[in-house]
């Protein structure tokens, strides 16, 4: 365990290292940009780790990989993430231990969660995650909102018992007028959060860059990033 632990610890700080380098660059401060760590497809023993080496943030796309990580782990000083596509019938198993729902995008979506929230009496935080390779009015094709579905999805959250309206989170799209223009997404991303917090000042997160385009993430001006291969290796199956 003490190779595996050496070797995350050098792996988080070439992390930090590039999320330092690029803070600088934009002309920001390092505590300006949160890390989460995705840990999918990796075992507790790994976020136990993590945890130890002073990760706060860890996220998951499953949630049958996530709710028995997150059970065997909830002794550590966790705040855990749920990124993936969320289907309603797992909304009460996430409820149960993720503190921020990243994927938001429909309000069936808003309902169950939360329903759930009240049920069990806790305040979880949302993302509306926004597809910019959507149409007007559709969404994309890993999830998302529409940009023009925003505003009326927001007051939904912000309406919600149980439910913090946090802010925006997207994926660098892989078609569209944002395909292989990473930078470009995140700056349209900052646009988005900017009219948001108009209305509601407060969601001022704006989740967006993952391992290989955190530098344009953090130039764009975002708040949080999600790394998980720059950390914890590539994932098997994954070449």
């Amino acid at each position: 365990m003490t190779d595996r632990n050496d070797e995350l610890a050098a792996n988080l700080a070439k992390v930090e290292r590039r999320i330092a380098a690029a803070c600088a660059a934009a002309g920001r401060e390092r505590e300006e940009v949160t890390l989460i760590v995705v840990t999918k497809t990796y075992p507790a023993s790994d976020v136990r780790l993590l945890s130890g080496l002073g990760v706060r943030h860890v996220a998951e796309n499953r949630d049958q990989d996530a709710a028995p990580k997150a059970a065997e782990c909830s002794d550590l000083p966790l705040s855990w993430h749920f990124v993936g596509q969320l289907q309603t019938n797992k909304v009460r198993s996430v409820v149960g231990y993720a503190d921020v729902v990243q994927s938001v995008d429909r309000s069936r979506l808003v309902t169950a969660l939360s329903k759930e929230a009240e049920r069990t009496g806790r305040e979880l935080g949302c993302l509306l995650q926004v597809a910019l390779d959507a149409g007007e009015r559709e969404r994309g094709e890993r999830g998302g909102v529409a940009p023009a579905g925003i505003e009326e999805l927001a007051d939904l959250v912000a309406r919600a018992p149980g439910l913090r309206l946090d802010g925006l989170m997207t994926v660098a799209p892989l078609t569209g007028e944002y395909a292989g223009r990473q930078r470009a997404a995140f700056e349209r991303l900052m646009d988005l959060s900017t009219d948001l917090r108009r209305a509601h000042p407060a969601a001022n997160m704006v989740s967006a860059g993952m391992s290989a385009d955190l530098e344009e993430a953090v130039a764009a001006g975002a708040t949080h990033v999600r790394v998980g291969t720059a950390v914890l290796g590539v994932r098997a199956g994954l070449g």
